[in-house]
């Protein structure tokens, strides 16, 4: 491999192209150039993670990539940048083979060792930090605990009792402290059963039941309010026949129905309720709330999901393929139907909040977005949507730029009183830059910008980690 993403350009897939492609070196580097001034208030470490195989797959689809996690730390004005690996099974088997050994979502090679084990986790989603542990998560096992001071990856964590997969997206709940997760593919790859459950601020699993979903579906992100916890099972299908005759085994299917399933916090699981809506799909939730006797979700929504194929081999819909802010609400005490509402018009993903307001109705919220004239989808500016007055500020890079997920660093105590901070692809020079913004003031454009010593490549998602919040 090689960190100049150029000679990666003949021949190859998207996902190996440009700011998509690996980098092949973990690096400890700073103090990193700052144009402005870093807020004196801004101390801990921004965390991202994002697909970065060690030995690249053109075959492969982008989300099976090793997780590497790129760390930017921030402190007295100073800011140091970190990168390694997550150090999976699965990355120390095919390092001792010299090549890649596993292949397709969960399936070895042919040609694999025979001392070659079946654990396939590639941790490369997101990164969070609970009960003073980091953890680096994907979706179809158990979080890989990490130092927080090294990066050094420590091994899976149960926490003492758990099995199986466990959503990339749990959410900590503000009032108790408890971080609340789900796990699609319960039962085995492609099973329709989902795990549900909650670890206590102190790490300790209060909740962890199984529940049948109507269908297996890839279940990216939950919602959570004071009172329930809302799965969305929606038509992106998982079909081991499909893996097995060498089809994407995740395919859009929209014939199998939308499902918004609805489970008491204070209750058991097996007495959820399904509620039925309009085919469609979304990978993120910004935040869910009660209101008015209704259940409210504010999330990306998809006419069809993109990045997959559909499952009657048709060709997919770019126009329907485009994500779009929406309001999806139920009755829990009414008709067994989900409602569906546009917000914005712009294609949008990656949507966050101050999550101190997790489960409540929250005012202010950000994410990435396209421009409307730039005849392209790539995500090249940051939104703040007044969630109060629908006001919504857009903050633009320039041509050939595209921006990662904005993530809230809080301040003060009052909702919004914080900075964002978005790690920006800078096109015109092939480099990334950490950029920091006052988080309500948008228009005013980065207070600081961070010059990273090497091009971080798009990922997924991350965390800020207030200092001393992770061992």
């Amino acid at each position: 491999m090689t960190d100049d993403a150029s000679v990666l350009e003949q021949g190859l897939p998207p996902h190996l192209r440009g700011n998509y492609a690996p980098v092949a070196d973990e690096r400890d580097s700073g103090p990193l150039t700052v144009r402005g001034e870093l807020p004196a208030g801004l101390k801990g470490s921004l965390f991202r993670n994002g697909p970065n195989p060690q030995f690249p797959d053109p075959a492969a689809h982008w989300f099976l990539g090793d997780g590497m996690i790129h760390a930017f730390d921030l402190g007295g004005g100073t800011a140091r940048y970190r990168n390694r690996w997550v150090r999976t099974p699965r990355w120390l088997t095919e390092r001792k083979a010299g090549r890649q050994v596993y292949a397709g979502f969960g399936l070895r090679r042919p040609d694999a060792p025979e001392w070659a084990g079946s654990e396939t986790g590639v941790a490369n989603t997101n990164v969070i930090a609970h009960a003073g542990r980091l953890l680096a998560l994907e979706e179809a096992h158990l979080p890989m605990e990490m130092s927080a001071a090294t990066l050094e990856t420590r091994g899976y964590a149960d926490f003492g009792a758990l099995r199986g997969p466990f959503t990339a997206h749990p959410k900590t709940d503000p009032r108790t402290g408890e971080l609340l997760f789900f796990g699609y593919g319960a039962a085995g790859p492609f099973s329709p059963e989902v795990s549900i459950g909650a670890l206590g601020r102190d790490g300790a699993v209060t909740r962890f039941e199984r529940i049948a979903a109507p269908y297996a579906s890839m279940i990216h992100d939950f919602a959570v309010t004071d009172r329930f916890m809302v799965l969305p099972v929606l038509p992106l299908t998982g079909s081991l026949e499909r893996a097995r005759r060498g089809l994407s085994p995740y395919a859009w299917e929209p014939q199998a129905g939308a499902y918004l399933g609805l489970i008491a916090r204070d209750g058991p699981a097996a007495d959820v309720r399904w509620f039925e809506g309009a085919p469609a799909y979304a990978f993120h939730v910004m935040n869910a709330w009660e209101e008015g006797g209704r259940v409210v979700i504010d999330l990306v929504a998809y006419d069809e999901a993109p990045l997959f194929p559909r499952a009657d081999g048709g060709p997919a819909d770019p126009v329907w393929q485009s994500g779009r802010l929406a309001r999806w609400s139920l009755d829990p005490d009414g008709p067994a139907v989900f409602e569906q509402t546009p917000i914005d018009d712009l294609h949008s993903e990656f949507p966050r909040i101050d999550e101190r307001w997790t489960g409540r109705r929250h005012r202010h919220g950000w994410y990435a977005a396209a421009d409307p004239h730039g005849g392209s989808k790539e995500l090249n500016g940051i939104v703040h949507l007044d969630n109060l007055t629908g006001a919504r500020t857009v903050w633009r890079l320039g041509p050939g730029d595209v921006v990662s997920e904005p993530v809230f660093a809080p301040r003060g105590e009052a909702e919004g009183d914080g900075w964002i901070l978005a790690v920006a692809w800078r096109g015109e020079g092939a480099r990334s830059e950490l950029l920091v913004f006052e988080a309500r003031d948008l228009d005013a454009g980065p207070v600081a910008t961070v010059e990273a010593p090497r091009r971080v490549p798009f990922g997924f998602h991350g965390s800020w980690v207030p200092q001393g919040a992770a061992a």
